[in-house]
């Protein structure tokens, strides 16, 4: 499979890059963090401003109708710079659960105007996270009532604020009452939306874990070739290189599965929720080994609040069980592996 980008995907992704790393430094970030509510309506409105916010709207609603690969380039640089912002829930996750109501919900076509505009923040419920993130922050909840799905003012969902290992990205236990008046899908239908919203949530938490494990291991590339032991700088001891060589690697090798499983996601492929699932798995280690080993090169002053490095260990480890933890994703692939359907072996090494 060639997972070759576009010119045009590139330089979005390039541009996205670019504005990331104005507007969401690490000085930045720690200021908004030590907010009350870890957000900044500054930051927000230039996102707005910026069209990132329409980027999945469909384009009869105002969007540009970018599809999951576009997404998990997006992704991962929204990881990398640990933006303060609900941008990939809102207009990712959520967008996409909107964009797939029956145009008989006469607000479909006004939220999907709202979430491109920027004026309308989106939280997702799913029944696997237990709690919901940025609910308190949300005009809108999109909320699982059995397979139901349930679209509710902020004003009718009670919000107990929980506290959380990353400032930036607040947790919280909702109540709510489902009624008529809130359904918007049922049955079969609200099955599969939720199935597509695990799919998408997992996949963009997969792509910021891969941008999160480049952030670590470039932190910790740039410390040890400024902190010296004996006269020489430390990354030229050789068991320091293999600690940032092994991070590199992980990396590697999970980013075709990342691109593998938005492939399936955008093309609707039947498997697709293994592929995700094995992308949230091999996102997981990359950022879990680029926390660990980034913490052994940088010593005990790695967790200090002046040290970039401790911001994005708590933003990998805050979504390490968000969108399914790691049983649930094992179980996924586990199940698809042993059903003896699976093309597993050296006949089936490469796809056409």
């Amino acid at each position: 499979m060639d997972f070759t980008f576009s010119d045009d995907q590139l330089t979005f992704r390039e541009a996205i890059s670019r504005f990331l790393m104005t507007e969401a430094a690490p000085e930045m970030l720690r200021e908004i963090w030590e907010t009350d509510v870890g957000r900044s309506p500054d930051l927000r409105n230039k996102i707005a401003e910026q069209g990132l916010t329409a980027l999945s709207v469909p384009e009869a609603s105002g969007g540009l109708g970018m599809d999951d690969v576009a997404w998990s380039l997006m992704t991962q640089e929204l990881g990398y710079y640990a933006i303060p912002d609900s941008l990939a829930d809102t207009a990712y996750v959520a967008c996409a659960l909107i964009a797939g109501l029956p145009a008989s919900v006469f607000k479909r076509g006004e939220w999907l105007a709202g979430i491109a505009d920027g004026s309308l923040r989106v939280a997702v419920g799913h029944p696997v996270n237990p709690w919901v993130a940025d609910a308190g922050h949300a005009d809108l909840l999109l909320l699982a009532h059995d397979d139901e799905v349930h679209a509710v003012p902020r004003t009718q969902v009670d919000v107990h604020h929980l506290t959380s290992l990353d400032a930036s990205r607040r947790l919280a236990q909702v109540s709510w009452q489902p009624s008529a008046a809130t359904l918007v899908a049922e049955g079969q239908l609200g099955r599969t939306l939720w199935a597509h919203t695990l799919s998408r949530g997992a996949l963009s938490v997969a792509g910021q874990l891969l941008g999160l494990a480049q952030r670590m291991l470039d932190l910790s590339v740039d410390y040890t070739a400024q902190r010296k032991q004996f006269g020489k700088p430390i990354g030229s001891f050789q068991a320091v290189k293999h600690h940032l060589a092994d991070v590199a690697t992980a990396l590697e090798f999970a980013k075709p599965v990342l691109y593998r499983a938005a492939y399936a996601l955008a093309n609707n492929e039947p498997n697709a929720a293994v592929w995700v699932s094995q992308a949230r798995l091999a996102s997981c280690e990359a950022s879990w080994l680029a926390a660990r080993h980034g913490i052994q090169v940088h010593g005990a002053m790695g967790y200090t609040w002046e040290v970039d490095l401790q911001m994005f260990m708590k933003r990998a480890w805050a979504l390490d069980n968000a969108w399914g933890d790691r049983a649930l994703h094992k179980a996924r692939v586990a199940e698809y592996v042993l059903s003896g359907a699976a093309p597993l072996g050296c006949g089936h090494t490469f796809e056409d």
